[in-house]
């Protein structure tokens, strides 16, 4: 019985330190079988993220010069429209107070116009005989014009009152809106029956809609403060769309503007971006949108994923593979990076192999 005891415990020994050397060559052998990476040529690019939206580089507001309701739309957002187009037509409201005060004015000024009338006969009379002077008729010539231009004036307000339509001059003002431009109805601010104040020079007026060409689009957005030291107008751009996922739309950075914003605890800055007019994608106002502006690009140049690379004391170090199953520790001069691939200008060349970097153990 002794005899077992001692020859299962030899075999126990013996097999535990054929594992340790096993183990322990199998641990020594994975230092060098590490994945390896190739060194290949390719392009590597500098680039800024901007987040924003697409919008029409000239977008108007479309206001009315007469104040009504609403009473009937021509145009839906969307809709294509020529210059000179109706748009909306306005039926007169005015406040009951209003129209009688105008109609009383009117009567006012025609009979003031009257009595001038019959008193220029006379002046004209008086200043043939020469019994008044020449300053006393212009005087008289100046009050008779101011009374005739008063009742015109009293004349058309309450035209305007009462059918929304006037002449004045070589102007015509109407209650039938018409489109200022060609182009597209964006949006549509009131419904049949909304009232409409007017644009005049001391109110702003009602928005009735909002028109924009569409033929010359911006990409409006932010970057990140890192970022923007880096950029200069016109930098070509690449534009991804939210909507169209299988477009890149390529523009050119317009403006960087100098003043910072806080946006959601971030330092950004606005910046523009000119995209020239393309028949292959269908761009709408407020299309959501990351733009890539590409600070630095190099074609064809030696390079490697930046994660090999160890840096230390300003030193770039990659471990290479070299014959025999060795490897070494080498020094390597870098280039321009995008975070991803960094650019290799000495140390290396192209096929040769660098080992990733052993993962580390979370214990």
């Amino acid at each position: 019985m002794k005899k077992k005891i001692i020859i299962f415990s030899v075999v126990v020994v013996a097999l535990a330190v054929a594992g340790f050397f096993f183990f322990g060559s199998s641990n020594n052998s994975n230092g060098n079988m590490l994945p390896k990476v190739k060194v290949v040529h390719g392009t590597i690019v500098d680039k800024a993220l901007a987040v924003g939206t697409i919008e029409p580089e000239n977008e108007i507001s479309i206001k009315s010069k007469v104040s009504g309701v609403v009473k009937k739309i021509y145009a839906e957002p969307g809709a294509y429209v020529k210059e000179g187009e109706p748009l909306i037509e306005l039926k007169p409201d005015p406040a009951p107070l209003e129209l009688a005060d105008a109609k009383r004015q009117a009567q006012l000024a025609e009979v003031e116009v009257e009595s001038l009338n019959k008193e220029k006969v006379r002046q004209e009379s008086l200043i043939q005989k020469k019994l008044i002077s020449e300053k006393d008729y212009e005087n008289f010539q100046r009050q008779y014009d101011e009374a005739v231009l008063r009742l015109k004036m009293e004349k058309e307000k309450l035209a305007l009152l009462e059918s929304g339509k006037v002449n004045i001059g070589d102007m015509q003002i109407e209650s039938i809106v018409k489109a200022p431009i060609s182009g597209y109805v964006l949006s549509k601010a009131v419904e049949v029956g909304d009232p409409v104040t007017p644009l005049t020079s001391y109110q702003e007026g009602t928005v009735l809609m909002r028109m924009a060409s569409m033929e010359r689009l911006l990409f409006k957005g932010t970057v990140d403060e890192i970022d923007v030291g880096k950029l200069k107008e016109g930098m070509e751009t690449e534009i991804k769309v939210g909507a169209l996922p299988n477009d890149t739309i390529r523009g050119t950075l317009r403006k960087i503007s100098l003043k910072a914003e806080k946006k959601e605890n971030a330092t950004v800055f606005p910046i523009e971006i000119a995209i020239p007019k393309s028949d292959n994608a269908t761009l709408r106002a407020g299309y959501s949108a990351n733009a890539n502006i590409i600070i630095q690009k190099k074609v064809n140049v030696l390079m490697i994923p930046e994660r090999v690379v160890t840096f230390r004391n300003d030193s770039a170090f990659v471990k290479t593979a070299l014959a025999a199953g060795k490897n070494e520790d080498r020094m390597i001069k870098t280039g321009l990076s995008d975070a991803i691939n960094i650019e290799v200008q000495k140390g290396l060349k192209e096929g040769d192999e660098v080992f990733e970097k052993p993962v580390k153990k979370v214990e």
